[in-house]
């Protein structure tokens, strides 16, 4: 069991990887607690946008939307590789997923299939928004992809997590695609050699 990293502590981490980050407004008490517990944490979950254009992902990734209140991540990567911190606590990113899922990320084992939408994963996870169409035809630009690996394996180090904590959206919630564009298998092992 973990109890959650404090923002200071996340800050630190993330710029200890080799990260530029941006602190976006009053990040560190932006959160949805007030829907629920955040933890005890278990990994860290990659989503992709669906947006174009890092300042509007920014800002919809810290505010949401009408059916979907902000904010719905922790940090969010745009195409240039850096980490806009946009809310710290319980964030709407993660949703209802897979409790089969929950336990094998516990464990730090492979993955089952993704069959049901059981469990509050807002409470369990750590958040990243990475900015991408997710139609698979959108490009990932290098610096984006190393900034999403390290960002992963920053939270992992802290932790002392695996790689196998790292999942992706498709992997925890039925009828979830993201990420689009990269597969986490790959993801999974850039992490796990950043990590030796």
């Amino acid at each position: 069991m973990a109890s959650p990293m404090s923002a200071g502590r996340f800050l630190d981490g993330l710029r200890a990887e080799g990260l530029t980050v941006v602190e976006v407004g009053d990040w560190e008490h932006h959160n949805r607690n007030h829907k629920g517990p955040w933890g005890p944490v278990y990994g860290v979950m990659i989503h992709h946008t669906v947006t174009s254009g890092s300042e509007r992902t920014v800002e919809i990734c810290r505010d949401g939307y009408a059916e979907l209140p902000g904010p719905l991540c922790h940090g969010v990567i745009t195409k240039d590789g850096t980490v806009h911190l946009v809310g710290y606590g319980r964030a709407n990113h993660a949703g209802l997923g897979d409790d089969d899922v929950l336990r094998a990320v516990i464990a730090e084992k492979a993955l089952p299939p993704d069959n049901e939408a059981n469990t509050d994963g807002n409470r369990h996870f750590y958040g990243f928004e990475c900015e991408n169409l997710g139609d698979g035809q959108d490009p990932w630009p290098q610096a984006q992809l190393e900034a999403i690996e390290k960002a992963a394996a920053a939270v992992c180090r802290y932790h002392g997590w695996t790689e196998r904590s790292v999942i992706g959206h498709l992997e925890w919630q039925p009828g979830k695609v993201d990420p689009r564009g990269f597969t986490m298998a790959w993801l999974r092992e850039q992490v796990r050699d950043r990590l030796k």
